[in-house]
């Protein structure tokens, strides 16, 4: 009765969020791994034509090749479709992208006689890694990294003009010394950073190496052909990293690289949406307000902070099945279970998740404007962090037992600007050092937090 649709979708990937996930669709979706295995296996097929010492099969002519690469760029729906009806008879996804093939060249004279060099010596696998790398390695890089350098540089436009404006610090929950909202945003820059330029380095391996590892067929077949080699120029010239040992899978240990080092990213940008909206919870950030948006079903003046929520659930979300995919993928019984198989079916769903929070922190980020006056009130209202820089003072003059003097006076306290410079005028402090205490205020002390801006700026 239900036809699949944005209302009848089970998964919100594909139902509600189907307009943000729209990159992703043409990739990670069941039509995006038939097009790379076709991709394979004419690649593959197109390799065996040039091997001199397979004489079976010469190479093409001009004319066929360009026949051949048209048969991957113009794969479209009807060609998925098409494979789809083939494995329904079949019950055999993989055999059933051979056999499309193969009634894609059985018309073409040069090409009729070398039909069986389609997924010549292959096991389904040898296909199937290489075409999972390929996804992911498309997805990743044409559509997750330009999100995440997006989040990074909306943070570093923040970032330059937050540089000073001095802010409470709060540890425990409790007034601690000051920081600048330049410095915490800063923070995550360098930490998003780093986890990015590690995920930039991840290696897409693929192995093709037939049904155990040991290339046992084309040795039989052919035992003079230098097999490895040969596999090795293959998986390069895909633009993936080649793995050299395997059983009839790829051991998929890149791919639980891949996916704890996205979630070391996710977990970053999730501590960052907490954070933000803590913030905003404290009123040191308010939220431009759309035009026509509803913030509340009954409370009329409510700007929910509604962006970075979304984004903390789908990180989590992303997360949760990504860390399980990095704990299941790399184990399987011995030369082959075929448990991997339907998980791997399911590694577009932490990327999707993923580009839904990238999505939301992109769309709540410039929505923040700095509330400058709470960060002077709550400076203003908590004198008593400057307890640290005194005792500091003091124990640099020798002064016996400075800790333990402001505690006395301090802990548990809260102290405006009179009751402090009451304190500091009653330590009996030599007269230069009491008058640079009496004209230290809470937003002077901030350390060095705008040059550690600056200095992750200029990198």
């Amino acid at each position: 009765m239900f036809h699949l649709s944005k209302l009848t979708a089970i998964n919100p990937v594909d139902g509600r969020y189907e307009d943000q996930t729209t990159e992703l669709r043409a990739i990670c979706s069941e039509f995006g791994l038939m097009q790379r295995r076709v991709k394979v296996e004419l690649a593959w097929f197109k390799k065996l034509s040039e091997c001199e010492s397979v004489s079976e099969f010469p190479p093409f002519s001009s004319e066929t090749q360009k026949y051949l690469d048209q048969i991957e760029a113009s794969f479209s729906h009807y060609d998925a479709e098409t494979i789809k009806s083939i494995e329904s008879k079949i019950n055999h996804d993989v055999k059933a992208i051979e056999y499309f093939l193969k009634s894609k060249i059985e018309n073409i004279d040069e090409l009729r006689p070398h039909t069986e060099f389609v997924h010549f010596s292959c096991t389904s696998e040898d296909i199937n890694n290489l075409a999972y790398a390929l996804m992911l390695k498309d997805a990743v890089q044409k559509v997750l990294i330009p999100k995440m350098e997006s989040i990074i540089s909306l943070l570093t436009k923040a970032a330059r003009p937050y540089a000073e404006k001095a802010m409470i610090s709060r540890t425990h929950g409790q007034p601690a010394s000051p920081t600048t909202m330049g410095k915490e945003l800063a923070n995550y820059i360098a930490r998003l950073r780093r986890q990015l330029d590690s995920l930039k380095k991840i290696e897409y391996l693929g192995k093709f190496n037939g049904a155990v590892g040991n290339y046992n067929a084309l040795s039989f077949a052919y035992p003079k052909v230098d097999w490895i080699r040969i596999s090795e120029e293959f998986v390069h010239g895909l633009g993936l990293s080649w793995n050299e040992y395997s059983t009839q899978i790829e051991p998929h240990d890149y791919l639980a690289e891949f996916f704890e080092n996205l979630s070391r990213f996710n977990n970053v940008l999730l501590d960052l949406s907490k954070n933000l909206w803590s913030y905003i919870s404290i009123g040191y950030f308010s939220q431009k307000a759309n035009e026509g948006e509803v913030g509340s079903s009954t409370m009329p003046h409510k700007v929910n902070p509604i962006d970075f929520e979304n984004a903390e659930g789908n990180l989590g979300l992303s997360n949760s099945i990504g860390n399980f995919l990095a704990d299941k993928l790399p184990k399987s019984r011995f030369q082959r279970d075929l448990s991997d198989s339907t998980v791997l079916r399911n590694i577009g769903l932490p990327l999707a998740y993923s580009l839904i929070a990238y999505n939301s922190m992109i769309k709540g980020l410039p929505k923040l404007e700095l509330n400058e006056n709470a960060l002077k009130q709550d400076l203003k209202n908590n004198w008593e962090i400057l307890a640290e820089p005194i005792q500091t003072a003091m124990r640099k003059h020798g002064i016996s037992e400075p800790y333990e003097k402001l505690k006395s006076l301090t802990r548990g306290r809260n102290l405006d600007e009179t009751n402090i410079r009451k304190i500091i005028k009653e330590l009996d402090l030599p007269p230069k050092l009491e008058q640079q205490l009496l004209d230290l205020q809470p937003e002077s002390y901030t350390g060095e937090a705008s040059k550690l801006v600056e200095r992750l700026l200029k990198n």
